[in-house]
């Protein structure tokens, strides 16, 4: 089984949590890290022994945890000699079918932003130092679970682009409108997407995590609680998980 995915240099710290499998034959060894995440391992006995029956990279390489980076330390920037994460983002990166990505239905408009006041004591952006200067914009908004036949009305979560033609390249700001987000690790990332898209079976619902994917999913992340708990009275939507 592939080793536990600790930084370099760096001793593994986790203690198991009190659902913790009390043996190898479990599915799942379950411990939570220095920052309280979860982790659950296939231990190296037990059901998923198989290789069949194992997750594993393009290579063949068995993954032992695909829910968390890593990282240098506990709460340290993301590795890149994580090649679990680049090898899940390059395919996540790679679903081109508007029913299967995010943001896919939008509107936008070329524009110009104008800088009334120099900023050039807090910044180096050559976009900010000079008054009066205007740099061509190219804005987005965009709802983000709907495809390509979505509607433009439902009362979910929503994004914006804006990409900057600055005289030192294009510069590009996005965002979502919630206060957090869902997720700490990008690597859930992709995990987090599929599970708010559409029911596969039925196409609905649109534009909308008012189904049993998405909340399973939330059910299992704990980090996801303040997200939830904050944006549903939001959107005034009365919604039991």
């Amino acid at each position: 089984m592939a080793a536990k995915k600790t930084p370099p240099n760096t001793k593994p710290s986790l203690k198991k949590a009190k659902d913790a499998a009390p043996d190898s034959t479990q599915a799942f060894a379950t411990e939570r890290g220095e920052g309280d995440e979860l982790h659950q391992r296939v231990p190296e006995d037990g059901p998923h022994s198989a290789g069949e029956a194992h997750l594993t990279t393009n290579q063949g390489i068995r993954v032992s945890d695909n829910q968390n980076q890593l990282k240098a330390g506990a709460r340290g920037p993301v590795l890149l000699e994580d090649f679990v994460l680049r090898e899940k983002i390059f395919h996540f990166d790679h679903e081109r079918i508007p029913e299967r990505i995010v943001h896919a239905r939008g509107s936008a408009a070329h524009g110009f932003f104008e800088l009334y006041e120099s900023l050039a004591d807090i910044t180096k952006a050559d976009l900010f130092q000079r008054a009066g200067e205007r740099t061509e914009v190219f804005t987005r908004f965009s709802t983000v679970a709907g495809g390509a036949g979505s509607v433009d009305t439902p009362r979910d979560v929503r994004g914006f682009a804006v990409k900057f033609y600055t005289q030192e390249g294009n510069w590009d700001l996005v965002g979502n409108n919630i206060p957090v987000f869902f997720i700490q690790d990008a690597i859930k990332f992709p995990d987090l997407v599929h599970a708010v898209k559409m029911e596969a079976d039925r196409g609905f619902p649109q534009a909308a995590s008012a189904h049993d994917t998405f909340w399973d999913f939330i059910s299992l992340m704990p980090e996801s609680t303040m997200l939830v708990l904050t944006r549903t009275p939001r959107f005034n939507i009365r919604r039991v998980a």
